[in-house]
């Protein structure tokens, strides 16, 4: 017995075909006279006639009169422009008992798909309706016995909206009875084309519908298709490469400054659809979830960690018909005609934000169960880290995070499955809205002066910061509590921003409450402090659907026009620039358009608007600038996409347009198109330069018909071919990037084998009018291929290992030099500190030596020729021209490192010898060269300019002496520094004064006059410096220290 997951996967193929056919597209019919011509083609609503425009006319061919549906260019009116590289793309409707023919060409191989698959449902309907009319009598057993492919089958699927009511009838030909309709008029290989498998295929159309300004769609308009319309910062395709030159497509954010039709790869007939902060979710009239945007904690539903920048349906919902769809930052939810709630999404950043009871994610939907189990859900909403639902019978449920009392319970505890507000209970809540941090609902109440009579009022609870609750006030309000200045107003509808709240009134009046920042209560005269009635250009407007982003309003008219106002970044308004608008504007790009609802998210917007179709009035102007062609204007079409453009708009050429009659030739396509096409190109170039197969050792050979030399397993890849004006051919390899036209992929998940079957042409012994086909490749010529592809693949296999082994040391190589770069960018910061320093000591040495001099001026001759002056004076002397030399030294060093690219971790910091010291750690080294940390009592070197040694010694407690050990045994003194812990500056001061010549007399009688030294013997007092901040964090004495330098 067949899988019945089988069937319903064909019937749901069937409907998207039947969508795309009713939504209509350009096709090349071709004609018993003149060359073929580009013509607009669609179903008719009640699925009977084919509808084109021809000459500013309407014609029509009734299904019913349409005997069979022939795949390829077998019809003589085809074979008057024969185009064979086209034959996979073309098929005929013999009619009239096949004395005429309707033949036409697609632009892809998906387009093909989808006109085949509808028109050969439709017709095998009619034709087993005649055959049903010549029985006279049909039993109910004969109707619906056991056996699908065999048998009628009726599927009624009731609900309470009549947009979503479905009814499929699919009456299959009996194998027991005759039918004039055959599967042999097929031809073998669509037939298995069309096998359904357990994905099902996609039908690759865009939303967009054809370009149309006038006419009307019919009396049934509501009953129109839904298309779709995005602007903000919206998701599209982006093509990424990596080292080894392999392209690789990846979802990318652009900013898009007004409404445009969303791109899909499948026939979108919306019903709804939920903007959320990074994804979106719509629901198809047929019951269907799709999902798109950025992937985060499984909020898509699809089961991976990957970004979709296009609709994608959620699989895991297929056999369940959804009603309706909320989208939360981190989660999704969804509500399904039987009244059940399912969820999906990151429930690990708090308990129980999806529901079932725990913090876990869930990748694909899960049902809700719990207190709502058994309740009928009629409508959720989502907010960031809480969710609330109504139920049929009144109830409303609240679940996720319930910090600022935000579930409404009347506390502020997190609940991790959905529970009933008691507050609200024995109230009957109609509808609900979440915002980051407060809730608000719609809840009827009974009036007190007649119980027969209901009022529909506004309660909100939660955090009421920016005063968005509409209370006056920014107190936290734990329970619902109804808004008493709006208790005059009755409301149907209610949305929630990030500091912001709207409602709608009954009679169509918008209410705006919350953050003013940028103009998003419309009203510049309200400070947000209570709730504010929108005006200005809403005035005699009566507002029937609101919608609310972070900070951005959109609301749609009974005129069906949409005004926008708020923050205007991303272009989130659609008025084609970002700037903020304080009141409403009216959305010009979408005047045209007949909107039927609106959703805004944090920062884009979206909208859905009923299909026009293609009507004479759109053949009279241009589909791009929509001037009228006249006598200077002149009408072109597009060779890519089919439309009637103007030559402003079309004056570009492209060598791969869909629908040029020469593929070796640029034909006019139109400006979009264009930058689709070599946005295309560009990437089939940069991947071919890696994939394809170099020309030197590529076979030349002539052949004459399209073949796929692949095996089952091989990827299909599309060939076409180009003939030259010298009659001969070649294969030429089509790019494997999708081209962005309005019909793309189709995607068959069985095997692969049978696409390349179905799309490979018809042999000339099929067709008495096709040239004759080359007998083939011979078995050496094919060897000789093998040979050459499996050199090949070794070469690239060799080159790819290098290539791998290559980054792998560069990226190694990278890291060391990122490594060294940091040392020496750390030495290079020590160096200038040190150089800062030593420039500092220099200066205070060259005033204190200027400072001798003018004493020694001033003076008597005995005491200044004294030796103990004179002494000084020459210490003075020689630090000052040991410093000149140091820096001197240091220059040429810095300069030979420099050149040798010599990079040490620990630069030298031997510069100026007479301050050079190491301190110990219970003192601040204000000195200008750099210190290590030792013991008080501990001594420490260094080298001096002098020969000699710098040590450090404790004097007394808190007292610590640097003094010069010289090579005979002799001690200079240096510098005295004081613990800051014993000394402040006035008793360090004292201290000096009183001690300092003792102190002397120990550190220079021991040098001989005769030494080289002996200049050095007598130093010079100088004033006490400040205390400075403790520079040792990690010694037993914090303290600073004061110093008196020599």
């Amino acid at each position: 017995m067949a899988d019945p997951s089988s069937y319903v996967n064909h019937d749901r193929d069937v409907d998207q075909a039947l969508i795309a056919l009713k939504k209509g597209c350009q096709l090349l019919k071709y004609s018993r006279k003149g060359r073929p011509k580009f013509r607009s083609f669609r179903l008719s609503r009640d699925e009977t006639t084919l509808l084109w425009l021809s000459h500013g006319e309407e014609k029509s061919l009734k299904l019913s009169t349409v005997s069979r549906l022939l795949p390829g260019q077998r019809t003589a009116v085809f074979r008057r422009y024969l185009r064979p590289e086209k034959d996979y793309l073309s098929f005929s409707l013999i009619y009239h008992n096949g004395d005429r023919s309707l033949d036409l060409i697609c632009k892809d191989k998906a387009e093909t798909e989808v006109w085949f698959t509808g028109l050969k449902s439709l017709i095998r309907k009619n034709h087993n309706k005649q055959a049903r009319s010549e029985v006279p009598e049909i039993h109910d057993s004969d109707i619906f016995s056991t056996g699908r492919p065999s048998t009628a089958s009726l599927e009624f699927i009731p609900n309470n909206n009549n947009r979503r009511g479905r009814t499929s009838l699919d009456l299959g030909p009996r194998n027991n009875s005759p039918t004039p309709f055959r599967d042999s008029d097929v031809a073998p290989e669509r037939i298995s084309m069309l096998r359904p498998s357990t994905d099902g295929f996609r039908i690759s159309i865009s939303s967009a519908p054809s370009c149309s300004s006038g006419g009307s769609g019919g009396p049934d308009d509501i009953e129109s298709l839904g298309d779709v319309y995005v602007w903000g910062e919206v998701w599209s395709d982006g093509i990424s490469s990596s080292y080894n030159g392999t392209m690789n497509s990846k979802t990318v954010r652009t900013d898009v400054l007004i409404p445009r039709p969303l791109e899909s790869n499948v026939v979108l007939d919306v019903h709804q659809i939920a903007c959320g902060i990074r994804h979106i979710s719509l629901v198809t009239r047929q019951g269907e979830v799709f999902t798109w945007g950025e992937e985060a904690g499984g909020r898509l539903g699809h089961g991976i960690q990957v970004d979709v920048s296009r609709p994608k349906l959620v699989e895991f919902l297929a056999l369940t018909n959804i009603d309706f769809v909320a989208c939360g930052e981190y989660h999704t939810c969804a509500v399904s005609t039987a009244g059940d709630l399912f969820t999906w999404g990151d429930g690990i950043h708090n308990v129980g934000l999806l529901g079932h009871g725990s913090d876990l994610s869930h990748w694909i939907p899960k049902r809700v169960s719990g207190p709502v189990e058994g309740l009928q859900v009629l409508s959720v909403a989502c907010g960031t880290w809480h969710s609330a639902l109504a139920t049929a019978n009144g109830k409303l449920f609240t679940f996720g995070d319930g910090a600022f009392g935000v579930l409404g319970h009347g506390d502020r505890e997190s609940v991790s499955y959905p529970k009933e507000v008691k507050m609200l209970s024995g109230l009957k809540t109609m509808k609900v809205a979440c915002g980051v941090w407060h809730t608000v609902a719609i809840v009827e109440v009974i009036n007190q002066t007649s119980t027969s009579v209901s009022s529909r009022k506004l309660f909100t609870w939660g955090d009421g910061d920016k005063n968005r609750l509409g209370h006056g006030n920014k107190e936290t309000y734990l329970i619902p509590t109804c808004v008493s200045s709006l208790i005059d107003y009755n409301f149907q509808q209610i949305a929630c921003g990030n500091t912001l709240t709207v409602a709608l009134t009954t009679s169509g009046h918008v209410f705006t409450m919350g953050g003013t920042s940028h103009g998003q209560l419309g009203s510049s005269n309200s400070d947000g402090k209570l709730p504010c009635l929108v005006q200005d250009r809403l005035v005699g407007e009566f507002v029937e659907e609101i919608a609310s982003g972070d900070h951005h309003v959109a609301v749609l008219t009974s005129r069906n026009e949409v005004f926008t106002w708020g923050k205007g970044s991303n272009g989130r308004l659609g008025h084609g620039d970002t700037e903020d608008r304080k009141t409403p504007t009216l959305v010009e790009a979408l005047k045209e358009r007949h909107v039927k609802s609106i959703s805004c998210g944090s920062n884009f917007t979206s909208s859905i608007c009923i299909h026009k179709w293609v009507s004479g009035a759109d053949q009279s102007v241009c589909s791009g600038c929509r001037q009228p062609f006249g006598f200077t204007r002149k009408r072109h079409n597009c060779y890519n996409c089919g439309l009637v453009h103007c030559h402003a708009c079309s004056s570009k050429k492209a060598l791969k347009a869909a629908l040029a009659p020469t593929p070796g030739k640029p034909h006019r396509v139109c400006d979009a198109c264009y930058a689709k096409l070599k946005a295309g190109g560009d990437n089939s170039n940069a991947a071919n330069r890696y994939n394809t197969t170099p020309s030197a050792v590529r076979p030349v050979r002539e052949t004459r018909s399209s073949r796929i030399i692949l095996t089952p397993k091989t990827e299909p890849v599309k060939y076409s071919e180009v003939r030259s004006s010298r009659s001969e051919s070649s294969i030429v390899r089509s790019s494997q990037v999708p081209a962005l036209q309005q019909l793309k992929d189709v995607a068959f998940p069985s095997s692969l084998s049978a696409i390349q079957n179905a799309f490979k042409p018809n042999s000339t012994s099929r067709r008495g009018g096709s040239p004759p086909h080359s007998s083939g490749f011979s078995r050496s010529v094919v060897d000789n291929l093998k040979k050459t592809s499996g050199k090949i693949n070794q070469e690239m296999t060799k080159l790819q290992s290098q290539v791998r082994k290559l980054k792998q040391k560069c990226d190694s190589q990278g890291i060391e030099i990122q490594r060294l770069r940091k040392t020496a960018r750390e030495a290079s910061e020590l160096a200038i500190r040190h150089s800062s320093k030593h420039k500092a000591a220099t200066e205070v040495m060259k005033s204190v030596a200027e400072h001798l001099r003018e004493l020694k001026e001033k003076l008597p001759p005995e005491v200044s020729k004294c030796e103990a002056f004179e002494s000084m004076n020459s210490q003075a002397e020689a630090y000052l021209n040991a410093s000149e030399a140091a820096e001197t030294s240091q220059d040429t060093t810095l300069s030979e490192n420099s050149q040798d690219q010599n990079i040490e971790e620990h630069p030298s910091s031997s510069n100026g010898g007479a301050m050079m010291s190491q301190e110990p750690s219970n003192t601040t080294n204000i000195n200008p060269h750099p210190s290590d940390s030792r013991p008080p009592a501990e001594a420490s070197s260094s080298p001096s300019k002098s020969g000699g040694k710098e040590l450090i010694e404790q004097f007394e407690p808190g007292v610590y002496v640097t003094y010069v050990l010289h090579k005979n045994g002799g001690k200079i003194f240096r510098r005295v520094r004081f613990s800051k812990r014993r000394f402040d500056e006035h008793q360090a001061e004292e201290w000096w004064n009183s001690k300092k010549d003792r102190m002397l007399k120990s550190y220079s009688h021991q040098v001989s006059s005769s030494g080289p030294m002996a200049t050095e013997s007598v130093p010079t007092p100088t004033s006490v410096q400040p205390p400075s901040s403790p520079t040792q964090p990690n010694s037993d004495d914090q303290e600073g220290g004061l110093k008196i330098s020599s």
